[in-house]
């Protein structure tokens, strides 16, 4: 059944700088997520050199500015990879921080340690290579009661893995793809890293790979399909394969032109376990009108269930899970940036659209999502250069929310932010 979205509030983004790009956390501990949009450099072509941060502006769910650090720049740079930020509390003592790479007043790239409540800088840190800046990656690869350690990437060859204190551990060399993922698959304490086609220990070590080396690893996806307790890896690229933890491939899916994002859910309550639904970029090159993409679900032995047959243009679709939207128990699939005349909207496991957002159609709006208020309600986000409007699975009036003052601890999903989804469900 179709549900209509509650809106929450617009904000006005005329004095945010353009091409900003957003993430959520809670950087003031008033148990509400605030909204740090991120503007980068302009000039290099990101498909070889990564990103930095010329610009952080914190905004509170009112729209009210809280700290604003860099200078914005004009013309901005693309959106199009990820920067590299994350929202965390890196240092441990209790609050959330913004680490970020940023040129600093010697016109050097540094590693940046920001006080989430002031922007105030923290710490900085030499970073270990120009290029170490593709995206930011938290991990846990001391064994400690939270992941403490960063894992930096240049475009697609090299990882630096760091101690907090931003000491070299190791190094590694290989098709990393766009974001390594960090999950202890095996129980002992420390996280492995699912980096590209390599699964690495904690020491940088390779376990295993797979054989998929024609094209990047686009995204990887950490889910127990079954039901069983046992994990299995989906990686999406040149196929989508899925793979045990010992790196057997267990099932894979050839029919796809390139799998760019994968979200593994509960799709669909008739079949046993979950579902993994993926984004084809059928045609990317080319005319702009020409290009296209389409979204396809598969069971969890990889066989195709459904195929988006996509006849309008757009092909930078993004797509995500989104949990507890409707209070059915269901999983869905968000997709946003789809151009055309697809309006961000979210489906159902039979591709039946359940909530359609009324923000337009271009590929410039994004989306992000999470429970705002730390109640457990899912509310959606959408934003472009001009302004944010918030949306809720229920009916919300800011005047009548009151802060808990209760820190929203910063789950791994928002810790893990990237622009080429990939997550975890187990």
């Amino acid at each position: 059944m179709k549900k209509e979205p509650y809106f929450v509030t617009k904000i006005d983004l005329a004095k945010i700088p353009e091409s900003s790009k957003m993430i959520l956390g809670d950087i003031n501990n008033d148990g509400v997520l605030e909204m740090v949009m991120l503007q980068s450099e302009s000039g290099p072509d990101n498909r070889y050199i990564p990103h930095y941060v010329t610009c952080a502006t914190a905004l509170d769910v009112y729209g009210n500015v809280l700290w604003q650090v860099g200078t914005p720049m004009d013309p901005p740079g693309c959106t199009g990879s990820d920067f590299p930020a994350q929202i965390y509390d890196i240092d441990g003592d209790g609050n959330n921080e913004v680490i970020c790479v940023m040129m600093d007043e010697n016109k050097e790239k540094r590693f940046m340690v920001l006080d989430g409540a002031t922007g105030e800088m923290k710490k900085a840190y030499p970073l270990p290579s120009e290029y170490a800046h593709d995206c930011i990656v938290l991990a846990n690869l001391f064994g400690e009661d939270k992941p403490r350690n960063v894992l930096l990437k240049d475009r697609y060859h090299k990882i630096w893995a760091m101690s907090h204190e931003f000491e070299v551990l190791w190094t590694h060399k290989s098709n990393v793809g766009h974001f390594p993922y960090p999950y202890d698959f095996n129980g002992d304490g420390f996280d492995e890293i699912m980096a590209g086609y390599d699964m690495l220990d904690r020491n940088g070590n390779v376990l295993w790979s797979i054989d998929q080396h024609k094209e990047h690893a686009d995204c990887v996806f950490v889910a127990d399909l079954f039901g069983d307790g046992n994990i299995q890896y989906v990686i999406g690229g040149e196929t989508t394969g899925i793979y045990d933890t010992n790196g057997k491939e267990l099932f894979r899916y050839d029919g796809a032109v390139e799998t760019q994002h994968i979200a593994v859910g509960k799709f669909r309550g008739d079949m046993k376990g979950r579902q993994i639904a993926c984004l084809d970029r059928i045609i990317r090159d080319g005319p702009k009108d020409g290009r296209r993409d389409g979204v396809f679900l598969l069971n969890n032995k990889a066989e195709l269930l459904w195929k988006e047959n996509r006849q309008t243009p757009g092909w930078l679709t993004i797509i995500e899970t989104i949990q507890n939207w409707d209070g059915s128990g269901m999983d869905y699939i968000l997709a946003y940036r789809r151009g055309g005349v697809i309006q961000p909207t979210i489906y159902d496991g039979e591709f039946n659209e359940i909530t359609t957002f009324p923000v337009g159609a271009s590929e410039h709006i994004y989306a992000e999502h999470a429970s705002l208020f730390g109640d457990g309600v899912t509310d959606v986000i959408l934003y472009n250069n001009k302004e944010i409007n918030i949306y809720s699975s229920v009916q919300r009036d800011l005047k009548d929310i009151k802060s808990s003052n209760k820190r929203i601890v910063q789950p791994k999903r928002l810790f893990c932010h990237t622009t080429y989804p990939g997550a975890e469900m187990v």
